[in-house]
């Protein structure tokens, strides 16, 4: 099968990659849209050491599996793999297990690329009346949804997204929908455009004074909006971390600790509800969708992808 393949720091499409096999308890998944994200691009620059098939965000068709039923369904997938047995995976899940795998991020070949295997736990139906151009978001719409899970925000409390991108304008609409004052922040006046036409207050993330937010979402991807939305957070408040990037950070962490501030890691969230919140129509996400490529162009979507301001970038397999 042909698949995307990072190995020492260069990305191939390889023509005749092996197909996985199923094992016991997995399924045979034909993928058919997958998404590119910022996580990608940062493991093509040696995030997390990782080699192998790149990608986790994508929906496809089972079409092989133990259990018939499953057969000719069409789904999405949980990128972690836990072991399932441990205290972990049975009190907080497989995100935390010590002997997890990560689709596409860790010891696990990801889904850009004609099949990839799953284990039937991590499968999720997708409903009939979804496009594959809005189930693609599952993923990513998930992760902005943990946010409501790990933090108890109240309505009066104002909030700051820094970053509107892929990631960052799903976090702003998701957490918009809850009732808080949301401000979208970019660096830039054109990356304001989409937040304000989704309905989302946006600013230049230099016109606000430090300690203007409650709380402040750090989702640029970058040390420089590590260090703003730390200086925008105000004493006592909450900063949560949504980026993983290469590389490691250099700047003061005194305000942490003289200010008081909470800090909260962010990462995996709840597929099912996300599913729900994209057949509800209320977060048009296929409004991000920039281009869409052929998996034989991948190195050309990549680029696309990388691209300052870029928005969704998508690769279609074909077949099904």
């Amino acid at each position: 099968m042909r698949a995307v393949v990072v190995k020492s720091g260069q990305v191939t499409v390889v023509p005749d990659y092996p197909q996985p096999i199923p094992s016991a308890g997995e399924a045979l998944i034909q993928v058919k849209l997958a998404g590119i994200c910022s996580t990608d691009l940062e493991i093509v620059k040696g995030y997390y050491g990782f080699q192998g098939v790149l990608g986790h965000e994508f929906v496809g068709v089972v079409v092989d599996c133990a259990e018939q039923s499953w057969v000719g369904q069409r789904v999405v997938g949980t990128i972690s793999l836990g072991c399932r047995v441990c205290a972990v995976c049975l009190h907080r899940g497989p995100e935390h297990c010590p002997n997890r795998q990560t689709l596409g991020i860790w010891h696990k070949d990801g889904i850009f690329a004609d099949y990839q295997t799953l284990p039937i736990v991590n499968l999720i139906p997708v409903p009939d009346e979804l496009p594959d151009e809005a189930a693609v978001f599952v993923e990513p719409l998930a992760a902005a949804l943990r946010i409501r899970e790990q933090l108890p925000i109240r309505p009066s409390q104002t909030i700051a997204v820094v970053g509107p991108g892929r990631l960052g304008l799903l976090i702003g609409k998701v957490l918009s929908l809850s009732g808080n004052a949301v401000t979208m922040l970019g660096r830039n006046e054109s990356s304001l455009t989409l937040p304000q036409q989704w309905g989302l207050t946006a600013g230049l993330t230099g016109s606000y004074l430090d300690n203007h937010f409650d709380f402040v979402v750090e989702a640029t991807g970058n040390e420089a909006g590590l260090r703003e939305s730390l200086r925008l957070v105000r004493p006592q408040g909450t900063l949560v971390l949504k980026s993983t990037f290469h590389g490691a950070p250099s700047f003061d962490l005194t305000k942490i600790v003289v200010s008081e501030i909470n800090v909260v890691g962010s990462r995996c969230g709840p597929f099912v509800p996300a599913l729900r919140l994209l057949g509800s129509g209320q977060v048009p996400v296929t409004t991000t969708i920039e281009g869409e490529y052929p998996l034989d162009q991948a190195l050309t979507a990549l680029e696309h992808a990388a691209r300052p301001g870029a928005r969704k970038i998508l690769l279609r397999m074909g077949g099904l």
